[in-house]
């Protein structure tokens, strides 16, 4: 009876520890989230400011854990986190798992080469035809530079 108490108190000490949400970075202002939908339909009023997102992690980096994606709530949007290796390592148990994330809003510029490469792959994403001749111009894309992050189980 002492043994099947004793594992019975471990299995839930397991548990508990295992429902305990990672952590990384200065913290998230949970009461100041934005839908990441609202963000991506005018990113330029959100370039250099402070937001806190919500989301599913879709992707992790896997060679160094230094990025992820969070889906958004509408279909087919991810925003991009991306700290520099080494300061945040994200698990690739995270996939699938919701995320909060506090960071600025950064706009990078793609040349044309990754500007065709980046909407191919969005595109393969979806499951559309892509013709990368399509594209003539570079684009500029937008990513959250994290300060925190909490991942939730």
């Amino acid at each position: 009876m002492g043994k099947y108490l004793l594992g019975l108190l471990l299995l839930s000490s397991c548990a508990a520890l295992n429902a305990t949400p990672l952590t990384f970075g200065s913290g998230v202002d949970e009461q100041a989230l934005t839908q990441v939908s609202t963000i991506l339909a005018t990113p330029k009023a959100y370039v250099g400011k402070q937001v806190t997102i919500r989301g599913v992690v879709t992707n992790v980096c896997e060679k160094r854990g230094c990025w992820m994606t969070v889906k958004s709530d509408q279909q087919f949007q991810e925003l991009y986190i991306k700290v520099p290796d080494g300061e945040m390592v994200f698990p690739l148990s995270a996939r699938g798992s919701e995320a909060i994330v506090t960071g600025k809003l950064a706009e990078v510029s793609l040349s044309l080469e990754k500007s065709r490469d980046y909407l191919a792959e969005q595109a393969k994403s979806q499951g559309k035809a892509f013709d990368v001749a399509s594209v003539t111009q570079p684009i500029d894309i937008y990513q959250l530079r994290p300060s925190g992050v909490k991942i939730l189980d």
